[in-house]
C-alpha cells in the first residue's frame, strides 16, 4: 500500500506539472517571447562565432612577391639555440633545442569567386620543431615545440576546411613545411614558398657549412 500510495502521488504531481506546462504554452504571448529570445540569442552566438572567424583570418598574411616569407638565425652552444625569426616587419625569439629543425606554415588560397575577384593567397607560420638524433635526448627535450600562431577560443577556419574536406567552393586550405634541416650557431635560412612548396635556403657561409657536414 505504501508504494501504492507514493505512485498515486507521485502520479498526480506529474499530472499538475502538466497543467502547468500546458498552461504556459498554449499562452501565445509567452511563446512568442521566448520564441524572440531564443533567435536573438541564436543570431547573437551567430554573430560572436563570425568574428572569431575574421579575427583567425587576420592572423593570416598576404604572400610576399620575389623575397622570403620568414627568416631564421640562429645562435646558441650545443644543443639549444636562440632563434631569431624575422617575418617581414614583425621580430621575434624563441628557444628551440635540437640537432635538426622543422617549421609548419599554413597556406590558405582562394578559388571560384574568390580567385576571380582577385584575393591574394595568405600563410601563417604554425609551428617550429627542433629534434635531436639521439632518442634518449629527445626524450629529454624542454624546448622541441614553438607555436607560432593560435587561434582565439578554438575558432579556427582552416583546421575546420581540412578535417571536414569542404572548401565552401572559396577555400583550398594547404599545409605546408621545411622538412628537418641542421641547426648550427650563426647559421641564417630564409623559407620562401615555391609552386612546389616551402623552400629553405642557406643565406651565409655557416648555414651552408651545416648542410654540407649534414648531406
Amino acid at each position: 500500500m505504501q508504494y501504492d500510495g507514493l505512485a498515486w502521488a507521485i502520479a498526480l504531481l506529474a499530472v499538475l506539472v502538466v497543467f502547468v506546462a500546458a498552461r504556459i504554452l498554449f499562452n501565445s504571448s509567452w511563446f512568442l517571447g521566448w520564441l524572440r529570445g531564443t533567435f536573438g540569442l541564436v543570431f547573437l552566438a551567430l554573430a560572436g562565432l563570425i568574428g572569431l572567424v575574421a579575427y583567425d583570418l587576420y592572423s593570416y598574411s598576404p604572400l610576399p612577391e620575389d623575397k622570403p616569407i620568414v627568416t631564421l638565425s640562429f645562435q646558441g652552444d650545443g644543443s639549444r639555440y636562440q632563434v631569431n625569426i624575422l617575418e617581414g616587419n614583425h621580430e621575434r625569439t624563441v628557444t628551440l633545442e635540437g640537432d635538426l629543425w622543422q617549421l609548419d606554415a599554413r597556406v590558405l588560397q582562394w578559388k571560384g569567386l574568390a580567385a576571380l575577384i582577385g584575393l591574394e593567397p595568405g600563410y601563417r607560420l604554425e609551428t617550429l620543431s627542433g629534434r635531436f638524433l639521439a632518442i634518449e635526448q629527445q626524450a629529454l627535450a624542454q624546448h622541441g615545440r614553438v607555436a607560432l600562431a593560435q587561434s582565439p577560443y578554438g575558432v579556427d577556419l582552416w583546421r575546420w576546411l581540412r578535417l571536414s574536406q569542404r572548401d565552401l567552393f572559396l577555400f583550398d586550405p594547404q599545409a605546408q613545411r621545411v622538412t628537418y634541416l641542421p641547426m648550427a650557431d650563426d647559421a641564417v635560412f630564409s623559407v620562401s614558398l615555391t609552386p612546389t612548396g616551402l623552400l629553405a635556403q642557406p643565406m651565409n657561409q655557416a648555414a651552408k657549412q651545416a648542410l654540407q657536414d649534414w648531406q
